[in-house]
């Protein structure tokens, strides 16, 4: 990578993570922090003096995409099931048939990490080609202490190897293994009594996640594992309401978690709850696309309330096989009726806030981390508008050319 400690982008059109600017700009770079931001028809010859001047030449310039919501490390490939979907089955019958996030796991379970890091690779590598600078990764197919452990050792070395942040997420609560098919509870303990503080011990996961659905755990089990993860020191999350409404997002909310994901049967108490407790709703339009679902999340009630809207891939081997954060811009306006504001905020300001690291990136502040992307474009809407189209120019990461 080309190195340089002060760097100096001029002639920008700045989308900042929330808004976009009214003239071009200029952003300055130290240390691999923004240091500051000022129009151009305000910098001086002084103000230039001391960095590596890069001229943007109108494009525009966006935070580094974030992706908050993926499950990048994984064996195998469910392509099967996708056949088998579009021949009639339902994603309910394929999971309780001992398919879905079950298959997935006898993969995981049977690869190395070597061979997990391998599979990964390429798959974050999409993602980083479309924009993204940080990365939520989760575990949850592997089921057990030690798989799920592997799963977090590979997604932390990602993180190490690639030029993109990576955060990590046990989500050791995502279904329930064929070892406690009859004991629900007693995965829950295992959960809460051996995984999290074995992951917090080696500081392997940044966050717990789970899943809060008829086919997967209560309510009053979920909240076993939020006491757990607190009381360990991490961050929770939920995956919630995607197929029915069991008040799982109204319970993660007020336990503090930082996001609620899919909630395609959010109703307006939920949408209420997050709205008091702060929490972010999550879009994963990719699944909703895979799986044909019909019922939209509650988008309207999201902006009456101030929701803070993110969205993201959801990027899996079963429902969201799908490795473009861009094309989820384009899905979230078309499918979700979003504007293309809206869909570029969740993938830059509202998707730092799903990771609680709105303090480090997401916009394009001062003090914090210098990671954005320049596009062959002066228009944000374009983004979402066109698939394929723009081109990334630059993806900038710490201040450093990715």
């Amino acid at each position: 990578m080309n190195q340089s400690p002060h760097r100096l982008w001029v002639n920008a059109s700045l989308f900042d993570g929330l808004n976009g600017a009214a003239e071009p700009m200029a952003v300055a770079v130290k240390e691999g922090r923004i240091a500051w931001l000022k129009p151009m028809s305000e910098l001086s010859a002084d103000d230039q003096s001391g960095f590596e001047c890069i001229d943007a030449k109108g494009a525009l310039m966006t935070p580094g995409l974030i992706d908050c919501h993926t499950h990048l490390v994984f064996g195998g490939n469910r392509a099967g099931e996708f056949e088998a979907r579009l021949e009639g089955a339902s994603y309910e019958e394929i999971a309780r048939a001992g398919g879905g996030i079950i298959s997935t796991v006898r993969a995981t379970r049977a690869a190395s990490e070597d061979e997990l890091f391998e599979r990964a690779r390429p798959r974050l590598q999409a993602l980083m080609a479309d924009g993204v600078t940080t990365v939520e990764i989760k575990s949850g197919y592997g089921l057990d202490l030690k798989n799920e452990l592997k799963m977090l050792r590979v997604a932390r070395r990602l993180g190490r190897e690639l030029p993109v942040r990576v955060v990590t997420t046990l989500l050791g609560a995502h279904a329930l293994p064929p070892e406690y098919k009859d004991d629900a509870d007693g995965y829950i303990r295992l959960v809460c009594e051996e995984m999290i503080p074995s992951a917090a011990a080696e500081s392997l996961a940044d966050a717990v996640d789970v899943f809060c659905e008829n086919i997967a755990f209560s309510v009053e089990q979920c909240e076993r594992v939020y006491a757990a993860a607190k009381a360990h020191g991490l961050a929770i999350k939920g995956h919630t309401e995607q197929l029915s409404n069991l008040g799982g997002s109204t319970s993660a909310a007020r336990a503090g978690a930082l996001s609620v994901d899919h909630i395609e049967y959010l109703d307006e108490d939920g949408v209420k709850a997050l709205a008091e407790a702060g929490t972010v709703a999550t879009l994963l339009p990719g699944a909703f696309f895979i799986l044909r679902e019909t019922k939209i999340p509650p988008i309207e009630l999201l902006r009456r309330y101030q929701v803070p809207m993110a969205l993201a891939t959801d990027a899996n081997p079963g429902t969201s096989p799908i490795f473009s954060l861009r094309l989820m811009l384009n899905m979230a306006c078309t499918l979700f009726r979003l504007t293309p504001v809206e869909a570029l905020r969740g993938v830059t300001a509202h998707g730092a806030r799903a990771l609680g690291l709105q303090a480090e990136v997401g916009c394009i502040a001062p003090g914090l981390q210098a990671d954005f992307c320049l596009w062959d474009t002066n228009n944000p809407a374009e983004l979402a508008y066109s698939v394929g189209l723009p081109r990334l120019v630059q993806r900038i990461v710490s201040g450093e050319l990715a």
